[in-house]
């Protein structure tokens, strides 16, 4: 049975869920769902996910929210030895970023991209995009430290945790802000780009 996965292809949490499914080569059917698609408020979805977001998947009966989890899952499923590293140290530092990236990094990306992309220029608030920009440098300078002398985040092979790293990465270079310049991250982001799947998942512009 082809996997399913709900959930509008902007929205960085189902970007991640995807791009396992690229990388991985699971067949997926994928319903637009959430934002101007509608969908996530009506009973049958709520059914699936309380939380009314996405992305939920349906693999084959069993349902499961969260994108970190579903990509956890997917690559444990389908990627023993790739995307889910054998190495329990390996996995564990992936793992680890994994939750980084949903707990530090993009919770002080947020405002400054609810703003710059989400928000009519005349209703922006310049206060609350500059603290975002300046917590979300201070995390990128921790990324900065910790890709330098590295391939991939959880060492030289590309991992799971690559995947919440990079659409993160993808979405605060890809905001119209001042930045500092950080290597490590734009050579990791380069190699990440690079890879088929990625390409494919981020080819768009961020809206």
């Amino acid at each position: 049975m082809t996997l399913r996965i709900w959930g509008r292809l902007n929205s960085i949490n189902v970007q991640k869920v995807v791009w396992t499914c690229e990388e991985l080569g699971v067949p997926y059917d994928r319903t637009d769902a959430g934002g101007a698609f509608g969908i996530v408020a009506t009973p049958e979805y709520k059914a699936m996910n309380p939380n009314s977001v996405v992305p939920v998947i349906d693999d084959d009966g069993f349902v499961l929210w969260e994108s970190n989890a579903i990509t956890r899952y997917l690559a444990a499923k389908h990627g023993a030895g790739t995307l889910w590293p054998s190495d329990l140290r390996v996995r564990a530092d992936a793992d680890r970023w994994m939750d980084w990236q949903c707990t530090e990094f993009s919770p002080r990306m947020r405002l400054a991209f609810w703003n710059l992309i989400r928000t009519p220029k005349e209703n922006q608030d310049p206060a609350a995009i500059e603290e975002s920009r300046a917590g979300s440098e201070a995390m990128t300078a921790i990324l900065d430290a910790a890709l330098t002398g590295r391939t991939f985040i959880a060492g030289d092979n590309f991992t799971m945790g690559d995947i919440p790293i990079g659409v993160a990465v993808h979405r605060w270079l890809g905001l119209p802000i001042r930045r500092e310049r950080c290597p490590a991250v734009d050579a990791y982001y380069a190699r990440v780009m690079a890879r088929p799947a990625a390409a494919k998942v981020l080819a768009g512009p961020i809206t």
